[in-house]
């Protein structure tokens, strides 16, 4: 059996701008982030824990790109999920190759509310909610209703 490949990343942080949309020649939206994550070290000489910040760059494709631009802004928490890509391209006058490393996401979730502000008591500064409204239509009908298929613990089909 041969080996796969894995490209995933998944990151929590704060957006350092506002998201700037553009579009392809073809037409295709594509919204680029900059997102910072902090990561926590120990420093080796004072015993303090620190905040180390990372920044990376997220580009979204498309509807979910458009969304990106109309309802995020500097500041906003989100989470994304997505994968690593590297390109390399020659520096315009000369100025030899240049590389990047960028994440292309597969999803990006608003966390936090519109405003950045969080609320929430949990410690770190907002508490995690969606933009979008959970669907419960599947449990519309999953009330205990006393008989007929499904209702009791012994009605296991397993």
């Amino acid at each position: 059996m041969a080996a796969s490949n894995v490209n995933v990343v998944v990151i929590t942080g704060n957006l350092t701008r506002d998201p700037e949309l553009r579009h392809t020649g073809g037409g295709t939206a594509v919204c680029e982030l900059r997102v910072a994550v902090n990561s926590r070290r120990k420093d080796g000489q004072t015993g303090e824990w620190m905040d180390k910040p990372n920044y990376f760059d997220v580009k979204v494709w498309g509807a979910q790109g458009e969304n990106c631009a109309q309802y995020l802004a500097k500041g906003r928490p989100v989470a994304v999920e997505g994968r690593l890509d590297w390109r390399e391209w020659e520096a315009k006058e000369g100025g030899g190759k240049r590389q990047k490393v960028e994440i292309i996401a597969n999803s990006v979730q608003f966390l936090g509310s519109r405003d950045g502000s969080g609320g929430g008591g949990n410690g770190n500064g907002f508490t995690p909610s969606s933009d979008v409204p959970a669907d419960s239509s599947d449990f519309a009908g999953a009330a205990a209703s006393g008989g007929g298929g499904g209702g009791g613990d012994d009605d296991i089909p397993f």
